[in-house]
């Protein structure tokens, strides 16, 4: 495990907050708020002038979606994985899509089905395949890639959102994609919603990107101020406050699309060296417990953040991806944490790699009650379903979380994978020892090629839960492989 980061003060209010400077020093880009090296810290604070950037390059991107509206294209199958898709995933469904928007699937799954779910929805009508990636070598959409691309690339169109230089991006220019947008690479993945990878999403959906991008640019007006009625202040100083006194679940009582952003947001800024905040996407109902505090909007709560407009006006959510960014940066002072580093994701990769590679290690089934027999106290319970996002498993995901709640009296968070794995599995490993990993795998998987690799879907999501099992259990966290979450 990685040093403890050096902090200059204990932080715990935005009085604290504010007497140590922290608005001024993040604006700055003064790393010394959160660590004593630079590393993964001076290269990943873009996001705070990427508004007032992207509405520069609002022509090019408008003049993209005019190229593909000149292809007769009516489908996007987005794929991506975490914050290459979460915020793609949101727009999709929120009220904010355009009269005549083009339709729109977002892939972000390994599972066999998934992929044959997208493949029938492309052969419906004219598509583009947007593979949308910054290290341009994420092994879920790089497969992704080559599989449409075996199968469509005769009659479809192709367009790629990812850093410049990356593998993804010198392959989409050597096979002449019909968009390549080039990622600013100073902002990670999941403070990526307002850069390309966002914006293009939105412009292809019929989004009204210039009001979304200025509400962002009005929030980050508002909060540049070190006071306490600076926003984000006070929620980041609510956030870390109540980690550092025990209260570390945060239930995000929210439209549920905009919740599933903001878990990747804060699970994984804030999961790591041992603390984190748990987002717990939710109702008062999960905020019963002495180890939670509840922010919603427009339903009381420890903060109430007004009018629940996220998902229906778009300089409503430009303004709220802000103030959470900087709020979630700020938490990460408060937890003397570097909230923009990873450093726990990778095991699993390297993990899923090795499984690849040869035959998975068998790993035992236990019933559901004894894996739950002794979750001890302020712990929680992480539902990890490797299994079809619209298969009976998944769709049924949020009873299963309700009922082990009911049951257990702990905060109970439910995610499909591989998702999960670029979104919350980061404070799964490197945060609190205090949650329990219940694992289930789809047990019939139908083989499915990817074209020039030596494996199928089929191998890569088997290989991705026995890596993550073996990442859980190496840090020495509670894993159990169960065959049904019905409690």
């Amino acid at each position: 495990m990685p040093s403890r980061p050096f902090y200059t003060a204990a932080v715990y209010s935005c009085d604290d907050l504010i007497a140590n400077h922290a608005i001024r020093r993040l604006f700055d880009g003064d790393f010394t708020l959160w660590s004593e090296s630079p590393t993964e810290i001076t290269n990943r604070l873009g996001w705070l002038t990427e508004p007032a950037a992207m509405i520069d390059r609002i022509p090019d991107v408008r003049s993209f979606v005019d190229a593909v509206r000149a292809h007769n294209i009516d489908r996007v199958v987005w794929c991506g994985m975490g914050g290459s898709s979460l915020f793609p995933e949101l727009l999709a469904a929120s009220e904010l899509i355009g009269a005549e928007p083009i339709q729109f699937r977002v892939l972000d799954s390994s599972h066999p089905h998934a992929v044959l779910s997208a493949h029938g929805f492309a052969d419906e009508g004219n598509t583009l395949f947007v593979c949308a990636s910054k290290s341009g070598g994420t092994i879920e959409t790089r497969s992704h890639l080559e599989y449409f691309w075996h199968h469509f690339h005769a009659n479809a169109q192709f367009a790629a959102v990812t850093d410049a230089g990356s593998a993804l991006d010198g392959i989409a220019r050597e096979r002449n994609f019909l968009g390549v947008f080039n990622a600013n690479p100073n902002i990670g993945g999941r403070y990526s919603a307002l850069s390309h990878f966002g914006v293009v999403a939105a412009a292809l959906l019929d989004v009204d990107i210039s009001a979304m991008l200025g509400g962002a640019a009005a929030m980050l007006g508002q909060c540049s101020d070190s006071t306490d009625a600076n926003p984000a202040l006070q929620l980041g100083a609510l956030m870390g406050g109540a980690a550092r006194s025990g209260r570390d679940k945060l239930v995000l009582d929210c439209n549920r699309g905009f919740g599933a952003w903001l878990e990747q947001l804060i699970a994984e800024s804030t999961g790591k060296l041992g603390l984190g905040i748990l987002p717990v996407p939710g109702t008062i109902d999960d905020a019963n417990g002495p180890d939670r505090v509840r922010v919603s909007y427009g339903r009381g709560g420890d903060m109430d953040l007004g009018t629940d407009r996220v998902t229906a006006l778009p300089e409503a959510l430009g303004a709220e991806i802000i103030r959470w960014e900087i709020a979630t940066a700020i938490a990460g002072a408060t937890l003397a944490i570097n909230p923009f580093d990873q450093p726990d994701v990778e095991a699993a990769k390297l993990a899923a790699g090795r499984a690849l590679d040869s035959t998975p290690a068998s790993i035992a089934v236990t019933e559901l009650h004894t894996a739950l027999a002794d979750p001890g106290p302020h712990g929680y319970v992480t539902l990890q379903a490797f299994v079809d996002p619209q298969g009976p498993v998944a769709l049924a995901l949020e009873a299963s979380r309700v009922a082990i709640r009911d049951a257990t009296g702990q905060a109970v968070t439910a995610a499909v994978g591989p998702r999960y794995l670029h979104s919350t599995g980061q404070l799964h490993k490197g945060g609190p020892n205090t949650g329990i990993s219940l694992q289930i795998i789809d047990a019939d998987l139908v083989p499915l090629a990817v074209p020039g690799r030596p494996f199928g879907f089929d191998d890569l999501i088997r290989a991705q839960a026995a890596g993550d099992f073996e990442a859980l259990t190496h840090a020495g966290h509670r894993v159990f492989r169960v065959d049904s979450l019905n409690f």
